[in-house]
């Protein structure tokens, strides 16, 4: 062999070398980040969890306060007065129903009827429409308004349906539906019901449902990679150090409040698919959404500012940046107008009663 054949062999193989150190290191790069084994197994941040999850809004992701209708039926959130001495059935003195977002019927007895029966009465649907109906009786021991209990006795009960909810407002149809389902009820319990005018619920159903749209605030950020993609296990580690937990949709974690029950503080969610993949260390992840249902939280728990303190968290910790929907940068100085828009809006809502994170809020808001 000659010495230019060998030294075109030698170069060869170095140039061989080379490009397979290359791809070697542009694959490394490219793959997905994986969590730290040090840290504790992420195998039960896969797993569906019901019990840390609350209530899950459906959220428009959206870094500025706008209306939303993306609406689901919501849950009567009884919230009882404390008991008098001369309990009535006023408009006044209500249990989970409130006027203040319910049509309410109340329905009046010659003498005691049992929760037994009521329950027996019961519509098998409890909804006229998208709205929720609930009914509820006038505890002939404790005074209080209370969905019917068996065993316990009731003075008078109530039938009641939601104003508006994200689905809209109430309706002349869906009014119709409640006044059949109510008035069964009333037959079932040998009761005599007194309904308000269909078309003053209804322009009241109007006005709330303008309110409740014009001050709809659900918010949004999202945090894209700039280099290395994400793995699932990767996003959950990180988002699991600053307290979130599975959520029961694949893909998706939120960030518990303190009181089991109640909607959480905030969503983070990414691709379902990449959460479902059969080996998902190998999924790809590129960006991740951080969302805030105003509403829904108490403005107590502080819900914006912890909002932007895991974003810029997760941005630093796993080389990201936070954008809005449309892949612009969101600066301090546009989170502050955000925030302090936000305040604005929790005074408004506290204005008219509806405070957010209140029962009646939580109802309307949903």
């Amino acid at each position: 062999m000659s010495n230019l054949t060998l030294a075109l062999a030698i170069l060869g193989g170095l140039v061989l070398a080379a490009v397979v150190a290359y791809n070697t290191l542009t694959s490394r790069r490219n793959a997905p980040r994986q969590p730290d084994a040090t840290d504790r197994d992420l195998s039960e941040a896969d797993r569906p969890s019901s019990s840390s999850d609350g209530v899950e809004p459906m959220l428009h992701i959206d870094p500025h306060p706008t209306p939303g209708h993306e609406r689901h039926e919501p849950l009567f959130d009884p919230d009882l007065p404390a008991p008098s001495a001369n309990p009535v059935p006023t408009a006044e003195r209500r249990g989970g129903l409130d006027p203040l977002i319910d049509v309410i019927a109340p329905v009046s007895l010659d003498g005691l009827a049992s929760g037994d029966a009521a329950i027996a009465a019961m519509p098998p649907t409890r909804r006229a429409g998208s709205k929720p109906v609930a009914i509820e009786g006038l505890n002939e021991h404790t005074g209080q308004w209370e969905p019917p209990v068996p065993g316990q006795r009731y003075s008078a009960f109530q039938v009641g349906v939601q104003l508006a909810n994200r689905t809209g407002a109430l309706n002349e149809i869906e009014y119709s539906e409640f006044v059949v389902k109510a008035q069964a009820f009333a037959d079932a319990v040998n009761g005599a019901l007194e309904f308000p005018e269909m078309l003053d619920e209804v322009a009241r159903a109007r006005e709330l449902d303008q309110f409740a749209s014009a001050h709809d605030a659900q918010l949004g950020f999202v945090l894209r990679a700039l280099h290395a993609a994400w793995s699932p296990g990767y996003v959950q580690q990180n988002a699991a150090r600053l307290g979130f937990v599975a959520g029961i949709i694949p893909g998706r974690m939120v960030l518990p409040t303190s009181e089991a029950g109640l909607p959480p503080i905030l969503g983070l969610s990414f691709d379902t698919q990449a959460a479902l993949a059969d080996d998902p260390a190998q999924s790809a992840i590129r960006e991740l959404s951080l969302s805030l249902d105003v509403p829904q939280v108490d403005r107590a728990e502080q819900p914006f500012r912890r909002m932007r303190e895991a974003a810029a968290t997760l941005a630093r910790e796993m080389d990201g940046v936070v954008t809005d929907s449309d892949g612009q940068l969101l600066r301090e100085e546009t989170m502050d107008v955000i925030g302090a828009d936000l305040e604005q809006l929790y005074d408004t809502l506290e204005s008219r009663d509806l405070a957010a994170g209140s029962p009646l809020a939580r109802r309307l808001f949903s």
